[in-house]
């Protein structure tokens, strides 16, 4: 979730009904490094709890440094990424590509328990591929090293994001007389619907939303939303995000730039959300979204999206979704 679960979108999504909330991952090399900008991924508020900070890395001992440097920001819980497939992460052996190295991912779990006083949890896939379905004996494996939660993507690390996620061995893992921490369901979840569908199915203990919330942090609310209602929180997370960051400017930086940094942190989501979706010939207004520096121009384009979706009523009527 880089680049999308910044403050202003957590504290949104608790408002809409999520459960809790996890922070962009944060890498363990770069946090030892005291590397400024992940290095204020690490901000959380009051208001967001219960909330995640989740770390990646391939080295033990980073692993550890960086476990105990999250400890010291308050977080709620210790997340650790066995998960995230993209090659920059993977390719060089942390995320998923700890997967291709099971006594190094135990390791790197147990020592990191072992060094925090917080609860520490994991989120890992199926396997790195479909002749290596390991999450079963993992899921054990992983409990033993003293987690208190496993989240459980159903894909594995080769089918990226494609395809359709596998609930099946979530749900053995889940029913395994073995087993007693909490299991995490994580996969093309799109709906509260969903959801409660997959707790029926599976029996999990948690469902975890997350592209699904791109540009839609009303996606955990039962409540059918206007197009101006949703319009409306795309525009106040735009102010939350340039607000907390205006209040808390970098040493000499201009409050231009403090503003265009929380621009830069809304883009995804208005790039991603699916209001806009079916507006005709929108792409050129995206382009101008995607370019926009100051708050005002932004609002600005907000609000012509607005006037442009109230022109097209089969288009409005198309975005009643959670």
């Amino acid at each position: 979730m880089e680049d999308v679960t910044d403050i202003g979108f957590r504290m949104l999504c608790k408002r809409f009904g999520a459960a809790m909330v996890y922070t962009e991952f944060v890498s363990a090399e770069a946090l030892v490094r005291d590397i400024k900008t992940t290095v204020r991924k690490l901000t959380i508020c009051d208001e967001e709890r219960p909330v995640g900070i989740q770390i990646y890395g391939r080295d033990v001992d980073a692993m550890v440094e960086a476990a105990k440097i999250v400890e010291q920001a308050g977080p709620d819980l210790i997340d650790l990424n066995f998960g995230c497939p993209v090659k920059k992460v993977a390719g060089k052996g942390a995320g998923a590509g700890m997967l291709q190295n099971i006594p190094k991912l135990l390791e790197i779990t147990q020592k990191v328990v072992q060094a925090v006083k917080l609860p520490v949890t994991v989120k890992t896939r199926l396997g790195w591929n479909h002749e290596q379905l390991i999450i079963t004996e993992l899921a054990e494996q992983l409990q033993d090293c003293g987690i208190q939660a496993l989240t459980i993507h159903g894909r594995t690390r080769s089918q990226m994001y494609t395809g359709e996620a596998d609930w099946t061995l979530i749900g053995e893992v889940k029913k395994n007389p073995r087993i007693h921490i909490p299991i995490i369901g994580n996969g093309d979840i799109t709906s509260l619907d969903e959801a409660d569908a997959a707790f029926d199915r599976y029996g999990v203990d948690a469902v975890m939303i997350g592209r699904a919330t791109f540009g839609a942090p009303w996606v955990f609310s039962h409540e059918q939303l206007t197009v101006d209602e949703k319009i409306d929180i795309l525009e106040e997370q735009l102010r939350i995000n340039v607000r907390r960051i205006s209040e808390n400017q970098k040493p000499g930086e201009t409050e231009a730039s403090a503003e265009k940094r929380g621009i830069l942190h809304s883009r995804r989501h208005l790039a991603a959300t699916p209001v806009f979706k079916g507006i005709p010939n929108f792409r050129q207004t995206r382009i101008q979204m995607l370019r926009a520096e100051t708050m005002d121009d932004l609002l600005a384009i907000l609000e012509q999206c607005r006037e442009l979706l109230r022109s097209h009523d089969d288009v409005v009527t198309g975005h009643q979704i959670p």
